[in-house]
């Protein structure tokens, strides 16, 4: 825990510039503007759900009982048929950014807190500016860039806005790069 104690300001550092950075791309530019659709019939789709007494939680359609199920005929026409896909459905209720902007944060200090580990047990204080930067950023790309690419893979989100988190993910990474490196420990 001795990293904690020498690397708690670059850690907070780098959770606060990944928030601003993310506040940046995600309110001011217009990188993911576009990434959800609308429904369509979407008053019908929601009413419908509300019939069926739809939920909070995450839902796969057409939805098999079993990997055995999935090769029946028909599993195979439902899936032919379409449509396929998952969904996600959070608590009724007016959107607020609050609780999530505090969740964001927190997983924000929490990578921040590996990026710390990692790089302190890989180099020594007083490295050189550019191996820092070099380890530190490797890891918070990795965190928070690569993690993403599942998306894509499993839940079938398209590879143009999984890339823009890729994206959103490499500049992250260079900030909380940027944090450790500049506020490395000197040699003692």
């Amino acid at each position: 825990m001795e990293f904690l104690a020498e690397l708690w300001f670059p850690i907070l550092l780098a959770a606060v510039l990944v928030f601003v950075a993310s506040s940046i791309l995600h309110m001011f530019l217009p990188i993911h503007r576009g990434d959800y659709g609308k429904l369509g019939g979407e008053d019908q789709v929601l009413e419908t759900m509300r019939g069926a007494g739809v939920t909070p939680g995450t839902y796969m359609f057409p939805c098999p009982g079993s990997m055995k199920d999935m090769a029946t005929p028909e599993m195979i026409e439902k899936y032919e048929r379409g449509p396929v896909g998952f969904l996600t459905v959070v608590p009724s209720g007016a959107p607020t950014m609050g609780k999530s902007l505090v969740q964001w944060f927190l997983y924000s200090v929490l990578v921040s807190v590996f990026v710390g580990y990692l790089t302190w047990n890989a180099l020594q204080p007083g490295a050189l500016y550019l191996a820092v930067f070099r380890i530190s950023g490797t890891i918070a790309v990795l965190a928070y860039g690569i993690a993403v690419l599942p998306d894509s893979i499993w839940k079938g989100t398209p590879c143009r806005i999984t890339l823009k988190f890729v994206f959103d993910g490499v500049v992250y990474g260079l900030v909380t790069a940027g944090a450790f490196a500049g506020f490395w420990p000197a040699a003692v």
